[in-house]
């Protein structure tokens, strides 16, 4: 399976230091540091998705477990906590243009607490799509101390695109414009890029027609 680039440091050193291990204290310390340097590809993963087709529809952002989902007269926001297990990609939930991305130096509270929309490190991406402005949040945990973001202003991206990822152990928000509904509920299992989070409104209701 491929893996992100950001893997390669992480795992050139725990290999190098399974080579000096094996060679001064022999296999008991060996195998340890192989296995972690196995997690570590494994924890950077990188597989290709396929999002699903239809007009108004919005994917989720990231691979984790729904902890919240807010409706506010502004918009929607539903959040994903990622797991170290959880694959650690970012993609865009919906075709649009990125305007503007806008990083926040913070503090690394567990992602679970209320106060990491406020307090945490964090990046957010501003997504103007035909039917109104979205936002992604990056936000870093507990163990998660670098967020890469690799798209810039003015990019276009494409539904279920990658456009980033944070790693060991993370959240990533989703902000929804006015009219489009969350379709999950708190504890579902979603995957990113594939999993459908949110619908535009007028979509449902001809739905249901």
């Amino acid at each position: 399976m491929p893996f992100a680039v950001q893997a390669l440091p992480y795992f050139a050193a725990l290999l190098a230091a399974a080579v000096v291990a094996g060679w001064l204290a022999g296999a008991w310390l060996c195998v340890p540091l192989l296995a972690l340097a196995g997690f570590i590809l494994f924890f950077f993963r990188d597989p290709a998705r396929v999002s699903p087709d239809g007009e108004g529809l919005v994917v989720s952002p990231a691979d984790g477990r729904v902890t919240e989902v807010e409706r506010r007269a502004d918009g929607a926001r539903i959040s994903i906590f990622l797991s170290v297990f959880n694959c650690h990609i970012n993609r865009a939930p919906i075709a649009a243009t990125v305007t503007s991305v806008a990083y926040t130096p913070g503090r690394f509270l567990p992602a679970w607490d209320r106060r990491v929309v406020s307090e945490n490190e964090r990046n957010h991406l501003a997504l103007r799509a035909a039917d109104g402005d979205y936002g992604v949040t990056q936000i870093a945990g507990i163990l998660a101390r670098r967020i890469v973001c690799s798209k810039k202003p003015g990019e276009m991206v494409l539904r279920g695109e990658r456009i980033g990822l944070i790693q060991f152990g993370s959240r990533t928000d989703l902000h929804l414009p006015p009219g489009v509904e969350p379709v999950v509920q708190v504890g579902d299992r979603v995957q990113g890029a594939v999993t459908v989070l949110a619908r535009r409104a007028v979509q449902s209701r001809r739905a249901a027609s």
